[in-house]
Protein backbone atom coordinates (compact mmCIF):
# COMPACT_ATOMS: atom_id res chain seq x y z
CA UNK A 1 0.00 0.00 0.00
CA UNK A 2 2.87 2.38 0.77
CA UNK A 3 4.44 1.77 -2.64
CA UNK A 4 1.43 1.82 -4.97
CA UNK A 5 1.66 5.63 -5.43
CA UNK A 6 5.25 5.10 -6.58
CA UNK A 7 4.06 2.30 -8.88
CA UNK A 8 1.45 4.61 -10.39
CA UNK A 9 4.08 7.33 -10.74
CA UNK A 10 6.36 4.89 -12.57
CA UNK A 11 3.73 3.72 -15.06
CA UNK A 12 1.45 6.74 -15.38
CA UNK A 13 -2.30 7.04 -14.88
CA UNK A 14 -3.23 4.37 -17.42
CA UNK A 15 -1.07 1.79 -15.62
CA UNK A 16 -3.79 1.69 -12.95
CA UNK A 17 -5.74 -0.49 -15.39
CA UNK A 18 -3.05 -3.13 -14.92
CA UNK A 19 -3.72 -3.17 -11.17
CA UNK A 20 -7.29 -4.25 -11.85
CA UNK A 21 -6.19 -6.79 -14.50
CA UNK A 22 -3.76 -8.40 -12.04
CA UNK A 23 -6.44 -8.35 -9.32
CA UNK A 24 -8.89 -10.24 -11.54
CA UNK A 25 -6.23 -12.76 -12.61
CA UNK A 26 -5.12 -13.30 -8.99
CA UNK A 27 -8.72 -13.75 -7.86
CA UNK A 28 -9.30 -16.39 -10.53
CA UNK A 29 -6.08 -18.24 -9.66
CA UNK A 30 -7.24 -18.23 -6.03
CA UNK A 31 -10.40 -20.02 -7.12
CA UNK A 32 -8.24 -22.55 -8.97
CA UNK A 33 -6.45 -23.32 -5.70
CA UNK A 34 -9.82 -24.14 -4.15
CA UNK A 35 -10.68 -26.42 -7.08
CA UNK A 36 -7.38 -28.27 -6.69
CA UNK A 37 -8.17 -28.91 -3.02
CA UNK A 38 -11.70 -30.04 -3.81
CA UNK A 39 -10.33 -32.63 -6.24
CA UNK A 40 -8.21 -34.27 -3.52
CA UNK A 41 -9.15 -33.88 0.17
CA UNK A 42 -5.63 -34.86 1.29
CA UNK A 43 -4.28 -31.51 0.07
CA UNK A 44 -3.87 -29.25 3.11
CA UNK A 45 -1.06 -26.81 2.30
CA UNK A 46 0.24 -24.91 -0.70
CA UNK A 47 3.27 -27.20 -1.17
CA UNK A 48 0.85 -30.16 -1.06
CA UNK A 49 -0.74 -28.83 -4.25
CA UNK A 50 2.66 -28.84 -5.95
CA UNK A 51 3.35 -32.38 -4.73
CA UNK A 52 -0.03 -33.64 -5.94
CA UNK A 53 0.53 -32.09 -9.36
CA UNK A 54 4.22 -32.68 -9.98
CA UNK A 55 5.45 -35.00 -7.21
CA UNK A 56 8.20 -34.30 -4.68
CA UNK A 57 9.96 -31.88 -7.04
CA UNK A 58 6.79 -29.78 -7.25
CA UNK A 59 6.57 -29.63 -3.46
CA UNK A 60 10.21 -28.58 -3.15
CA UNK A 61 9.82 -25.86 -5.79
CA UNK A 62 6.71 -24.41 -4.11
CA UNK A 63 8.42 -24.51 -0.70
CA UNK A 64 11.43 -22.64 -2.08
CA UNK A 65 9.23 -19.93 -3.61
CA UNK A 66 7.18 -19.59 -0.42
CA UNK A 67 10.11 -19.31 1.96
CA UNK A 68 12.21 -17.06 -0.26
CA UNK A 69 9.30 -14.69 -0.76
CA UNK A 70 8.61 -14.57 2.99
CA UNK A 71 12.29 -13.96 3.72
CA UNK A 72 12.52 -11.02 1.30
CA UNK A 73 9.27 -9.52 2.59
CA UNK A 74 10.60 -9.74 6.16
CA UNK A 75 13.82 -8.09 4.96
CA UNK A 76 11.81 -5.28 3.37
CA UNK A 77 10.24 -4.64 6.79
CA UNK A 78 13.68 -3.76 8.14
CA UNK A 79 14.37 -1.46 5.16
CA UNK A 80 11.03 0.23 5.77
CA UNK A 81 11.89 0.74 9.45
CA UNK A 82 15.26 2.24 8.57
CA UNK A 83 13.87 4.60 5.91
CA UNK A 84 11.00 5.96 7.99
CA UNK A 85 12.94 6.33 11.25
CA UNK A 86 15.66 8.17 9.34
CA UNK A 87 12.96 10.41 7.91
CA UNK A 88 11.85 11.26 11.44
CA UNK A 89 15.39 11.64 12.82
CA UNK A 90 17.56 12.68 9.84
CA UNK A 91 20.53 13.82 11.94
CA UNK A 92 21.04 10.45 13.58
CA UNK A 93 24.43 8.73 13.09
CA UNK A 94 26.68 6.48 15.15
CA UNK A 95 30.43 6.20 15.47
CA UNK A 96 31.89 2.83 16.47
CA UNK A 97 35.64 2.15 16.59
CA UNK A 98 36.31 5.08 14.29
CA UNK A 99 33.64 4.03 11.81
CA UNK A 100 30.66 6.27 11.10
CA UNK A 101 27.38 4.43 10.59
CA UNK A 102 24.70 6.43 8.78
CA UNK A 103 21.25 7.00 10.22
CA UNK A 104 19.47 4.59 7.88
CA UNK A 105 21.86 1.76 8.70
CA UNK A 106 21.61 2.50 12.42
CA UNK A 107 17.84 2.33 12.32
CA UNK A 108 17.86 -0.81 10.17
CA UNK A 109 20.07 -2.53 12.74
CA UNK A 110 17.85 -1.17 15.52
CA UNK A 111 14.82 -2.63 13.75
CA UNK A 112 16.54 -6.02 13.70
CA UNK A 113 17.28 -5.81 17.43
CA UNK A 114 13.66 -4.89 18.17
CA UNK A 115 12.15 -7.81 16.23
CA UNK A 116 14.75 -10.33 17.43
CA UNK A 117 13.02 -11.19 20.75
CA UNK A 118 9.72 -11.76 18.92
CA UNK A 119 11.18 -14.65 16.90
CA UNK A 120 12.36 -16.37 20.09
CA UNK A 121 8.79 -16.98 21.27
CA UNK A 122 7.48 -20.53 20.95
CA UNK A 123 3.91 -19.29 20.89
CA UNK A 124 2.92 -16.55 18.47
CA UNK A 125 -0.76 -16.41 19.41
CA UNK A 126 -0.41 -12.96 20.95
CA UNK A 127 1.45 -11.63 17.92
CA UNK A 128 -1.22 -13.04 15.62
CA UNK A 129 -3.84 -10.87 17.33
CA UNK A 130 -1.55 -7.84 17.14
CA UNK A 131 -0.92 -8.55 13.47
CA UNK A 132 -4.66 -8.51 12.81
CA UNK A 133 -4.47 -4.80 13.51
CA UNK A 134 -3.02 -4.45 10.01
CA UNK A 135 -6.51 -3.92 8.60
CA UNK A 136 -7.11 -0.98 10.93
CA UNK A 137 -3.60 0.31 10.32
CA UNK A 138 -4.29 0.51 6.60
CA UNK A 139 -7.40 2.59 7.22
CA UNK A 140 -5.50 4.85 9.63
CA UNK A 141 -2.68 5.39 7.14
CA UNK A 142 -5.05 6.30 4.27
CA UNK A 143 -7.04 8.59 6.54
CA UNK A 144 -3.92 10.31 7.88
CA UNK A 145 -2.51 10.91 4.41
CA UNK A 146 -5.84 12.24 3.17
CA UNK A 147 -5.97 14.59 6.17
CA UNK A 148 -2.43 15.77 5.36
CA UNK A 149 -3.47 16.56 1.80
CA UNK A 150 -6.71 18.37 2.64
CA UNK A 151 -5.98 20.15 5.92
CA UNK A 152 -2.19 20.37 6.29
CA UNK A 153 -1.41 22.31 3.13
CA UNK A 154 -0.08 19.59 0.82
CA UNK A 155 -2.99 19.76 -1.60
CA UNK A 156 -3.29 18.01 -4.96
CA UNK A 157 -0.78 19.36 -7.48
CA UNK A 158 -0.06 16.40 -9.81
CA UNK A 159 3.39 17.80 -10.62
CA UNK A 160 4.94 15.79 -13.42
CA UNK A 161 2.03 13.34 -13.69
CA UNK A 162 1.68 11.64 -17.08
CA UNK A 163 -0.99 9.47 -18.75
CA UNK A 164 1.46 6.66 -19.56
CA UNK A 165 5.17 6.00 -19.09
CA UNK A 166 6.22 2.88 -21.02
CA UNK A 167 9.67 2.65 -19.45
CA UNK A 168 8.13 2.49 -15.97
CA UNK A 169 5.49 -0.13 -16.76
CA UNK A 170 7.65 -3.13 -15.65
CA UNK A 171 8.23 -1.56 -12.24
CA UNK A 172 4.57 -0.60 -11.89
CA UNK A 173 3.29 -4.07 -12.81
CA UNK A 174 5.79 -5.78 -10.52
CA UNK A 175 4.69 -3.68 -7.55
CA UNK A 176 1.03 -4.23 -8.41
CA UNK A 177 1.68 -7.99 -8.50
CA UNK A 178 3.25 -7.83 -5.06
CA UNK A 179 -0.09 -6.56 -3.73
CA UNK A 180 -1.61 -9.99 -4.41
CA UNK A 181 0.96 -12.42 -3.03
CA UNK A 182 -1.17 -14.15 -0.36
CA UNK A 183 -1.99 -17.28 -2.36
CA UNK A 184 0.26 -19.61 -0.33
CA UNK A 185 -2.02 -18.85 2.66
CA UNK A 186 -5.27 -19.69 0.84
CA UNK A 187 -5.17 -23.49 1.42
CA UNK A 188 -4.80 -22.99 5.19
CA UNK A 189 -7.63 -20.45 5.17
CA UNK A 190 -9.86 -22.74 3.11
CA UNK A 191 -9.26 -25.74 5.37
CA UNK A 192 -10.02 -23.70 8.48
CA UNK A 193 -13.43 -22.50 7.25
CA UNK A 194 -16.54 -24.01 8.81
CA UNK A 195 -18.57 -23.42 5.65
CA UNK A 196 -16.13 -23.98 2.78
CA UNK A 197 -18.74 -23.08 0.17
CA UNK A 198 -18.36 -19.46 1.30
CA UNK A 199 -14.69 -19.37 0.25
CA UNK A 200 -15.32 -17.76 -3.18
CA UNK A 201 -17.43 -15.07 -1.51
CA UNK A 202 -14.77 -14.44 1.14
CA UNK A 203 -12.15 -14.24 -1.59
CA UNK A 204 -14.26 -11.83 -3.65
CA UNK A 205 -14.88 -9.47 -0.71
CA UNK A 206 -11.18 -9.51 0.25
CA UNK A 207 -10.02 -8.76 -3.29
CA UNK A 208 -12.56 -5.96 -3.75
CA UNK A 209 -11.63 -4.27 -0.45
CA UNK A 210 -7.89 -4.67 -1.00
CA UNK A 211 -8.04 -3.41 -4.57
CA UNK A 212 -10.11 -0.38 -3.56
CA UNK A 213 -7.57 0.34 -0.81
CA UNK A 214 -4.60 0.03 -3.17
CA UNK A 215 -6.24 2.11 -5.88
CA UNK A 216 -7.31 4.81 -3.41
CA UNK A 217 -3.80 5.11 -1.99
CA UNK A 218 -2.24 5.12 -5.48
CA UNK A 219 -4.51 7.90 -6.78
CA UNK A 220 -4.26 9.92 -3.55
CA UNK A 221 -0.46 9.74 -3.44
CA UNK A 222 0.00 10.51 -7.13
CA UNK A 223 -2.38 13.47 -6.94
CA UNK A 224 -0.46 14.82 -3.94
CA UNK A 225 3.13 14.41 -5.09
CA UNK A 226 3.07 13.51 -8.80
CA UNK A 227 6.39 12.28 -10.18
CA UNK A 228 8.20 13.26 -6.96
CA UNK A 229 6.47 10.57 -4.87
CA UNK A 230 8.99 8.39 -3.01
CA UNK A 231 9.17 4.59 -2.94
CA UNK A 232 7.19 4.83 0.32
CA UNK A 233 4.70 7.67 0.39
CA UNK A 234 5.40 8.23 4.10
CA UNK A 235 8.83 9.57 3.10
CA UNK A 236 7.08 12.49 1.33
CA UNK A 237 5.02 13.54 4.33
CA UNK A 238 5.98 16.63 6.38
CA UNK A 239 7.22 15.15 9.65
CA UNK A 240 6.20 18.22 11.70
CA UNK A 241 2.48 17.60 11.11
CA UNK A 242 0.53 15.41 13.57
CA UNK A 243 -1.32 13.55 10.79
CA UNK A 244 1.99 12.69 9.13
CA UNK A 245 3.43 11.44 12.41
CA UNK A 246 0.38 9.21 12.92
CA UNK A 247 0.82 7.72 9.44
CA UNK A 248 4.57 7.20 9.87
CA UNK A 249 4.39 5.69 13.37
CA UNK A 250 1.54 3.41 12.32
CA UNK A 251 3.75 2.29 9.45
CA UNK A 252 6.61 1.62 11.87
CA UNK A 253 4.57 -0.41 14.36
CA UNK A 254 3.10 -2.82 11.81
CA UNK A 255 6.33 -4.58 10.71
CA UNK A 256 7.41 -5.13 14.32
CA UNK A 257 4.25 -7.13 15.01
CA UNK A 258 4.33 -9.03 11.72
CA UNK A 259 8.00 -9.92 11.34
CA UNK A 260 7.87 -13.03 13.54
CA UNK A 261 4.69 -14.31 11.87
CA UNK A 262 6.33 -13.80 8.48
CA UNK A 263 9.48 -15.81 9.27
CA UNK A 264 7.84 -18.58 11.31
CA UNK A 265 7.27 -20.85 8.26
CA UNK A 266 10.94 -20.39 7.35
CA UNK A 267 12.04 -21.33 10.87
CA UNK A 268 9.74 -24.37 10.84
CA UNK A 269 11.28 -25.51 7.56
CA UNK A 270 14.80 -25.00 8.93
CA UNK A 271 13.93 -26.93 12.09
CA UNK A 272 12.71 -29.83 9.98
CA UNK A 273 16.23 -30.07 8.57
CA UNK A 274 17.61 -30.65 12.09
CA UNK A 275 14.78 -32.40 13.96
CA UNK A 276 16.97 -34.12 16.56
CA UNK A 277 18.89 -30.93 17.42
CA UNK A 278 15.75 -28.83 17.77
CA UNK A 279 13.99 -31.34 20.02
CA UNK A 280 16.96 -31.72 22.36
CA UNK A 281 18.22 -28.16 22.49
CA UNK A 282 16.24 -24.96 22.85
CA UNK A 283 19.48 -23.02 22.38
CA UNK A 284 19.79 -24.46 18.87
CA UNK A 285 16.32 -23.10 17.99
CA UNK A 286 17.38 -19.73 19.35
CA UNK A 287 20.52 -19.94 17.22
CA UNK A 288 18.45 -20.61 14.09
CA UNK A 289 16.07 -17.71 14.73
CA UNK A 290 18.89 -15.31 15.62
CA UNK A 291 20.82 -16.31 12.49
CA UNK A 292 17.75 -15.70 10.35
CA UNK A 293 17.23 -12.19 11.75
CA UNK A 294 20.94 -11.41 11.45
CA UNK A 295 21.03 -12.49 7.82
CA UNK A 296 17.95 -10.40 6.96
CA UNK A 297 19.58 -7.35 8.59
CA UNK A 298 22.70 -7.92 6.47
CA UNK A 299 20.63 -8.21 3.29
CA UNK A 300 18.66 -5.06 4.24
CA UNK A 301 21.93 -3.17 4.73
CA UNK A 302 23.37 -4.50 1.47
CA UNK A 303 20.23 -3.82 -0.63
CA UNK A 304 18.50 -0.85 1.05
CA UNK A 305 16.16 -0.20 -1.89
CA UNK A 306 12.59 -0.79 -0.73
CA UNK A 307 10.79 -0.28 -4.05
CA UNK A 308 13.32 -2.19 -6.14
CA UNK A 309 13.38 -5.14 -3.74
CA UNK A 310 9.59 -5.25 -3.63
CA UNK A 311 9.53 -5.00 -7.41
CA UNK A 312 11.83 -8.02 -7.61
CA UNK A 313 9.68 -9.99 -5.17
CA UNK A 314 6.52 -9.04 -7.03
CA UNK A 315 7.87 -9.79 -10.50
CA UNK A 316 9.56 -13.10 -9.80
CA UNK A 317 8.14 -14.67 -6.64
CA UNK A 318 4.63 -13.22 -6.35
CA UNK A 319 3.75 -13.63 -10.03
CA UNK A 320 5.10 -17.18 -10.06
CA UNK A 321 3.51 -18.28 -6.77
CA UNK A 322 0.19 -16.45 -7.19
CA UNK A 323 -0.48 -16.65 -10.93
CA UNK A 324 1.65 -19.15 -12.82
CA UNK A 325 1.93 -22.06 -10.36
CA UNK A 326 -1.78 -22.25 -9.36
CA UNK A 327 -2.73 -22.33 -13.06
CA UNK A 328 -0.17 -25.02 -13.94
CA UNK A 329 -1.09 -27.16 -10.93
CA UNK A 330 -4.80 -26.91 -11.72
CA UNK A 331 -4.23 -27.90 -15.34
CA UNK A 332 -2.21 -30.93 -14.24
CA UNK A 333 -4.49 -32.05 -11.39
CA UNK A 334 -7.78 -31.52 -13.21
CA UNK A 335 -6.63 -32.60 -16.66
CA UNK A 336 -8.16 -29.45 -18.17
CA UNK A 337 -5.17 -29.08 -20.50
CA UNK A 338 -6.59 -31.95 -22.58
CA UNK A 339 -9.66 -29.91 -23.53
CA UNK A 340 -9.39 -26.71 -25.50
CA UNK A 341 -12.14 -24.38 -24.36
CA UNK A 342 -12.95 -21.07 -22.73
CA UNK A 343 -11.42 -22.06 -19.38
CA UNK A 344 -8.22 -23.25 -21.04
CA UNK A 345 -8.02 -19.96 -22.96
CA UNK A 346 -8.40 -17.88 -19.76
CA UNK A 347 -5.80 -19.93 -17.91
CA UNK A 348 -3.44 -19.75 -20.87
CA UNK A 349 -3.74 -15.94 -20.96
CA UNK A 350 -3.00 -15.71 -17.21
CA UNK A 351 0.07 -17.93 -17.58
CA UNK A 352 1.30 -15.94 -20.58
CA UNK A 353 0.81 -12.65 -18.73
CA UNK A 354 2.58 -14.06 -15.69
CA UNK A 355 5.57 -15.26 -17.71
CA UNK A 356 5.94 -11.88 -19.46
CA UNK A 357 5.73 -9.96 -16.17
CA UNK A 358 8.15 -12.35 -14.50
CA UNK A 359 10.78 -12.04 -17.23
CA UNK A 360 10.53 -8.29 -17.93
CA UNK A 361 9.88 -7.27 -14.32
CA UNK A 362 12.67 -9.38 -12.87
CA UNK A 363 15.18 -8.09 -15.42
CA UNK A 364 14.16 -4.47 -14.78
CA UNK A 365 14.25 -4.74 -10.98
CA UNK A 366 17.62 -6.53 -10.98
CA UNK A 367 18.99 -3.88 -13.32
CA UNK A 368 17.75 -1.12 -10.99
CA UNK A 369 19.24 -2.81 -7.91
CA UNK A 370 22.63 -3.31 -9.60
CA UNK A 371 22.70 0.30 -10.84
CA UNK A 372 22.12 1.63 -7.32
CA UNK A 373 24.54 -0.64 -5.47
Amino acid sequence: MLSVPYALSSGGWLSLILLFVIAVAAFYSGLLIQRCMDIDSTIRTYPDIGEHAFGKKGKIVLSIFMNTELYLVATSFLILEGDNLHNLFPKMKLEVAGLTISGKKCFTILGGLIVLPTVWFDSLSLLSYVSASGVFSSVIIIGSILWTAVFDGIGFHQEGSVPLNWSGIPTAVSLYAFCYCAHPVFPTLYKSMKNKRQFPNVLLVCFILCTLGYASMAVLGYLMFGSTVESQITLNLPTEELSSKIAIWTTLINPVSKYALMVTPILNTAQNWFPSCCKKSRSFRLFLSTSLVTSSVIVALAIPFFAYLMSLVGAFFSVTASLIIPCLCYLKISGTYRNLGCEMLIIGCIILMGVVVAIVGTYTSLQQIIEHL
